[in-house]
C-alpha cells in the first residue's frame, strides 16, 4: 500500500459514492488506473463493503447507548454463546469484546427509551452469562465518523 491507496481510501470513506473518473481526479491519477486500484483494494480485502449513512431518527432508531457488559464466567464457551445471542439481536448495532474490567462494548439502537428498556430487561437481561450491565446513553454526537 503506498500514498496514492491511502488518498483513495480516504477518499472513499469521505464519500462511498463517488464516481471513478472524479475519484481518479481528486488523487492524481488516470480514470482507468484508478479502477484498477480500487478493484485491488476490494480484491485483497482493504476495502471490505460500501454502507449508507443513515439518519438514525428517520429509520427510528433516535435512541442510542453504549452499553458495557460484564460476564460472570470468563470461559471461552460463555463468550461464544454470549456473541451468539447477541448477533440474533437487531438493537445491536456493534459489538466488540475489549480489555479490562468487561468483556464486552455495545451499541445499541432502539426507538426510545421504553424500547431500550425492553432490550434491557428482555435481551440481556435473560442471558445467563451476564454479570454486569452499564448504559451510558448518547445525548449527542458532534464527531461521528462511522460509515
Amino acid at each position: 500500500m503506498d500514498h496514492i491507496d491511502r488518498k483513495i481510501l480516504r477518499e472513499l470513506q469521505y464519500d462511498g459514492r463517488v464516481s471513478n473518473t472524479e475519484l481518479a481526479s481528486r488523487v492524481g491519477l488516470s480514470a482507468s488506473a484508478c479502477l484498477r486500484r480500487v478493484q485491488e483494494l476490494e480484491r485483497n480485502g482493504t476495502i471490505t463493503g460500501y454502507r449508507a449513512v443513515l439518519d438514525r431518527t428517520a429509520v427510528g432508531g433516535g435512541f442510542v447507548a453504549y452499553i458495557g457488559v460484564g460476564l460472570s464466567d470468563h470461559s471461552k464457551a460463555a463468550q461464544e454463546a454470549f456473541e451468539r445471542s447477541i448477533a440474533g439481536a437487531p438493537e445491536v448495532r456493534e459489538c466488540h469484546n475489549i480489555t479490562g474490567t468487561i468483556e464486552y462494548l455495545l451499541r445499541v439502537e432502539v426507538a426510545d427509551l421504553s424500547m431500550y428498556k425492553v432490550f434491557h430487561t428482555d435481551v440481556l437481561g435473560t442471558l445467563p452469562q451476564v454479570r454486569s450491565i452499564t448504559s451510558y446513553v448518547v445525548m449527542g454526537s458532534p464527531k461521528d465518523e462511522r460509515a
